[in-house]
């Protein structure tokens, strides 16, 4: 306990650490027979699309995630931390003679709250003509990047907008 507070502890199997160890290398070799660039911005978020071919019909894709997502943040490689993956499973199947985990990786389509970079575009295209605005420094535009959600953004629209005096 810390402070007094329950804290769970992963319990990990030599199996694991095994698995781990030998997965870490391989996404090193991919990571740089794909040219992969890795982004030092921690609000980027992926896409882990994972098809999975268990050897038994009594395995977890849930459970195989962990190992997964902790293996690619620890090879420090593809991103800062696994909080920026969106895993989706894409298939369950069993396989005997060949078990395996196929998996994408690709950035994902929005940025924040905005569902595209367009409409972040257009989102930021009239912040820089807000007096809250300075340099990119306002509150409300960067906690829209980190995608929080806010009560002064409307429809995409931000409602504490404040025009610059002197601007058309």
């Amino acid at each position: 306990m810390l402070k007094g507070k329950p804290q769970v502890s992963m319990y990990e199997t030599s199996e694991a650490k095994k698995y781990k160890k030998e997965f870490i290398k391989y996404i090193k070799e991919q990571v740089k027979l794909q040219n992969w660039e890795m982004s030092e911005d921690r609000f980027q978020k992926y896409y882990v699309d994972c098809t999975f071919y268990f050897p038994r019909t009594n395995m977890d894709s849930n459970n195989t995630y962990k190992v997964l997502l902790d293996s690619i943040t620890q090879s420090k490689c593809v991103w800062l931390d696994d909080i920026q993956a969106c895993e989706r499973t894409q298939g369950i199947f069993y396989d005997t003679i060949n078990p395996r985990v196929e998996i994408l990786l690709h950035p994902v389509d929005f940025v924040g709250v905005f569902p595209t970079v367009m409409q972040l575009d257009n989102f930021k295209s009239n912040c820089i003509h807000c007096k809250r605005y300075k340099e990119g420094k306002c509150s409300i535009f960067k906690k829209a990047c980190e995608g929080r959600i806010q009560e002064e953004i409307k429809d995409f629209i931000c409602t504490k907008f404040n025009k610059i005096k002197g601007e058309m």
